[in-house]
């Protein structure tokens, strides 16, 4: 169970963001006062503290009690995931904008997004973001965009576009989308939107910074085959019986996936986790996961690592 601090309101509001947020105290208050400012009419802030052991949630509650636009709900510690399922069960909004606890909005971001949606009827309108050092991370995607090519960018790792935050979303395409395992840590954002785009939704992009992005704060996730065979399994299951074919889309993010284990020097994947698809590699797949893949992994490792390494200093 989890406990609430509210006020509670009866006004139906047009946009609800959700943050979930676990043991950022040094950056929560930031969050939520960037967001508060929002030139915005009709908006709350539901922050779910997921069971923080810091000063997250005594924060939280401290700014909740000095503005009536912020929900605070106490869990325990259920996940980022759950987080966000428990903020969007919650919202009294139309429309739904997530928000990570060290990240923040940037002031005219409900507004601008949302006069999308009046004017195009789209149930997600994406923008693009910022970091704290300046870098714009622009996709250069403008107007109506197919679902089904987002969702091969993404199962590709193709990963310039926004995925989760920086989005405003009809609340209602949401529904049955957050209900990744806790387990799943490493791109738990990226299989939520595809389960949306899965249905099809209408898409926008928009020529706006709405974002700002901390890069390069650590994290203490890890790869584990156990967890990424659970999650190609949500994928398949998510991507079957689809109109379109997502079979070599599908075999593309597993072989990214090998990548990142030789790139940990999980070298025994090999055995375990590539030799479950490798006969499948067709010339579809690009040109370079396909020499990749017929190296042997200790010399493949070194192509892969120092390719990551430079992508992560462009």
């Amino acid at each position: 169970m989890y406990s609430i601090h509210i006020e509670e309101k009866e006004k139906k509001m047009k946009i609800s963001i959700i943050i979930p947020v676990y043991n950022k105290e040094e950056y929560v208050a930031g969050c939520l006062q960037h967001v508060l400012n929002q030139n915005f009419d009709s908006f709350e802030v539901i922050a779910v503290d997921d069971g923080s052991t810091d000063k997250s949630g005594a924060i939280c509650d401290e700014i909740a009690n000095n503005d009536n636009r912020l929900k605070v709900i106490h869990t325990p510690n259920y996940g980022v995931t759950a987080a966000r399922r428990i903020g969007v069960e919650n919202a009294k909004g139309d429309y739904i904008m997530f928000v990570d606890s060290d990240d923040t909005l940037l002031p005219d971001a409900l507004k601008s997004t949302y006069n999308i949606i009046l004017k195009t009827n789209a149930d997600e309108v994406i923008a693009y973001y910022k970091t704290q050092n300046g870098r714009i991370a622009d996709p250069g995607l403008r107007g109506w965009t197919e679902p089904t090519f987002m969702i091969k960018e993404l199962l590709g790792s193709r990963l310039y576009f926004c995925v989760l935050w920086g989005i405003l979303f009809k609340k209602e395409i949401l529904e049955g989308c957050l209900d990744t395992p806790r387990e799943i840590r490493n791109g738990e954002d990226i299989l939520m939107q595809i389960k949306v785009l899965a249905k099809k939704p209408k898409v926008y992009f928009i020529d706006k910074c709405i974002y700002l992005y901390q890069e390069g704060l650590p994290n203490d996730r890890k790869l584990t085959l156990e967890v990424e065979m659970l999650y190609d399994s949500i994928l398949e299951k998510t991507l079957s019986n689809k109109e379109y074919e997502f079979d070599n889309a599908l075999l593309h993010h597993k072989i990214k996936v090998y990548e990142n284990f030789l790139n940990n020097k999980q070298f025994d994947t090999y055995d375990l986790y590539y030799k479950r698809f490798c006969k499948n590699i067709n010339k579809e797949i690009p040109l370079m996961d396909r020499i990749i893949m017929l190296l042997p992994p200790r010399i493949a490792y070194f192509p892969v690592h120092y390719y990551k390494k430079f992508k992560g200093k462009a």
